[in-house]
C-alpha cells in the first residue's frame, strides 16, 4: 500500500524554497515545478484528511497566484475541497479548506 508523506500545514511555493539551484531554471520551468509541488502537497493533505492547508504563493507578477486559483477552482468544482480564500492577514497566502 502506497502512502503519501504528510505535507506541512503551510507550504511555501517560492522556487527557492523548493529547488536548490533555482537560478539555473527559466521562469516557465519554475512555474511548472511550483504547480507540481502545490498539487502533490494538496493531494497529500486530502489523503491525510487535513481540515485545511495554506499555500504561500507570494506577490511577484501574480502568475503563480493565478495558476493556483485556477487549479483550486477545479478541485472545488469536483468537490475535492470545500473552499479557498486569501488569508485575512496576508493576501500572498491562500487558505484551502478541505473538509466541510
Amino acid at each position: 500500500m502506497r502512502t503519501l508523506p504528510k505535507p506541512p500545514k503551510t507550504v511555501d511555493l517560492h522556487a527557492e524554497a523548493i529547488v536548490e539551484d533555482w537560478e539555473d531554471y527559466d521562469a516557465d520551468e519554475l512555474l511548472a515545478i511550483s504547480l507540481e509541488y502545490f498539487r502533490d502537497s494538496l493531494d497529500a493533505a486530502i489523503y491525510w484528511e487535513y481540515p485545511e492547508i495554506k499555500f504561500i504563493h507570494g506577490k511577484g507578477k501574480g502568475i503563480l497566484r493565478e495558476c493556483i486559483y485556477n487549479e483550486l477552482r477545479e478541485y472545488k468544482s469536483t468537490g475535492t475541497i470545500s473552499a479557498y480564500f486569501p488569508a485575512y492577514h496576508n493576501e500572498d497566502i491562500v487558505v484551502v479548506h478541505i473538509g466541510i
